[in-house]
């Protein structure tokens, strides 16, 4: 397991055990330790999603603490569904996305759903979805931008800004 997943997995881990989150381990590489970026973590369970939750900017003092806190998150947090227990721990699956930073395109030619994830944008900045790249049925440009949109509760046909960005995974 690399060293992503199983942060994750530790910090969720031990959340859901004691209550509390964890410290970070003494053993956390230079490379998380020193970078900042927006981190998702998603969860499966028997081939299901379970709980995805992340930052699209970093909102913590590096990577690591970034993946700790969205794994807690993604397991406690996603609206929809309900907290992770104890009894599901051995059957998780984990999922780590490190955000690059998203860059402004002009329009939706711009994205390729295999290499870019989505943010849409409503015209007025009050309203924003996202939607990771590479995921299973998102086969066009116009499926991301439709189901970030509708994450976000905006209209079809409102004017809406879009980034793209990258990401590497790390999974199980």
């Amino acid at each position: 397991m690399n060293e992503y997943v199983k942060l994750a997995k530790y910090s969720l881990e031990y959340f859901v055990r004691n209550g509390k989150f964890a410290e970070l381990p003494g053993d956390v590489s230079a490379e998380i330790l020193g970078r900042k970026a927006g981190v998702f973590v998603c969860i499966k369970m028997q081939g299901n999603l379970r709980g995805c939750i992340g930052t699209i900017a970093p909102t913590t003092e590096n990577i690591a603490r970034e993946i700790m806190q969205n794994a807690v998150s993604a397991a406690c947090q996603d609206p929809r569904f309900p907290p992770v227990t104890i009894f599901e721990l051995p059957e998780l699956v984990y999922t780590v996305d490190v955000l690059s930073p998203p860059e402004k395109i002009s329009d939706i030619s711009q994205l390729d759903t295999k290499r870019y994830g989505v943010i849409v944008t409503s015209s007025n900045g009050k309203k924003r979805g996202l939607l990771l790249p590479n995921l299973d049925g998102i086969d066009t440009p116009q499926d991301q931008v439709d189901i970030a949109s509708n994450k976000a509760g905006i209209r079809e046909g409102e004017n809406v800004e879009l980034e793209r960005f990258e990401v590497v995974r790390y999974e199980q």
